[in-house]
């Protein structure tokens, strides 16, 4: 039996939430409001957690969302949560050319005047002069060994600087998965670091689009 991967954990958790969410709204008593389904979602996740009804995969994450609905309400917006998750992880999971899709988001940035460098080592703490343009880079090491035939072989760390929202929609268009972006990793000044892994196999939650 193949071992369970947090990408389809995550994913499995998620749209069993919005069934249960929609089997909710198919009663006539029941409240229709932001408030009243996160905190159906709320409850739902708790129970889950105590059943263990998901892989230990997702134990943190579950415990995080419930904490947040908790103490948010309705602006944690678990519903929404889980359909972004829905939408992003299965659209990346299909997707099987990674190195590929990566090379397409550089040209596109190129073409919307980021400052893309994927020509120079990171090896050390830099500094990088963009006059305030978005910038993007990748080690001449990473970028040349790391992707081949489309593929990606092993990580990648992407060194960012720009909205990172921007930076979240760009890459659900190209269908890759990006760590949460990691300012105290970062080996150049005024960027995070993101990792990107074969096959959009994040070891935990990725970047959303909110």
């Amino acid at each position: 039996m193949t071992e369970q991967t947090y990408n389809q954990a995550l994913v499995e958790l998620a749209q069993a939430g919005l069934a249960a969410l929609a089997a909710r709204a198919d009663s006539p008593n029941a409240l229709k409001t932001a408030a009243a389904e996160s905190h159906f979602i709320c409850s739902w996740m708790a129970q889950s957690l105590k059943e263990r009804r998901f892989s230990k995969l997702v134990a943190d994450d579950l415990n995080h969302w419930i904490r947040d609905g908790r103490s948010m309400g309705a602006a944690a917006n678990l519903p929404g949560l889980l359909a972004r998750i829905d939408q992003q992880y299965r659209a990346a999971m299909d997707n099987h050319t990674i190195g590929a899709s990566l090379q397409t988001m550089l040209d596109s940035l190129n073409e919307d005047d980021w400052l893309v460098i994927v020509d120079c080592e990171v090896s050390g703490k830099l500094k990088l002069y963009s006059d305030g343009r978005n910038s993007l880079i990748i080690s001449v090491e990473q970028y040349e060994q790391h992707i081949a035939e489309g593929k990606l072989l092993q990580p990648i760390t992407l060194y960012v600087r720009s909205d990172e929202q921007t930076l979240a929609k760009l890459a659900a268009e190209h269908q890759l998965l990006l760590s949460a972006g990691n300012k105290k990793a970062s080996l150049i000044k005024h960027h995070k670091a993101y990792k990107l892994y074969p096959n959009n196999r994040q070891p935990a939650l990725a970047l959303l689009v909110k």
